[in-house]
């Protein structure tokens, strides 16, 4: 899975991607050349709690995001976790996921 590191490339998905959220999860999607690989960025901000905590939620949405088929081409994709991914499972993640992403029609 082929994920998004650099600043530049946060800053243009944040500047130009469309945002929708979910109890579970918080997209914003950037839709890239349909030839391009697509890339996934999974963020737990600090305020949802320690570094163990923050980490969960990361698994949790990188897990979500592998049964839900991510990356797709031409998209770059940002997720960010809730206080409700911490307690979740990651199917109940990828459906809710399913969803934000037929929102986009991705």
């Amino acid at each position: 899975m082929e994920t998004i590191k650099s600043r530049r490339e946060f800053e243009s998905v944040f500047s130009g991607g469309k945002r929708a959220n979910h109890r579970l999860v918080r997209i914003t999607v950037l839709k890239d050349n349909e030839g391009d690989r697509g890339k996934v960025a999974f963020v737990a901000p600090k305020r949802l709690g320690n570094a163990v905590y923050r980490n969960r939620c990361k698994r949790v949405l990188r897990e979500a995001a592998r049964q839900s088929g991510l990356p797709r081409d031409g998209l770059k994709i940002i997720l960010f976790a809730t206080r409700q991914t911490h307690d979740s499972s990651p199917s109940e993640v990828a459906v809710a996921l399913d969803g934000l992403l037929k929102r986009f029609g991705a």
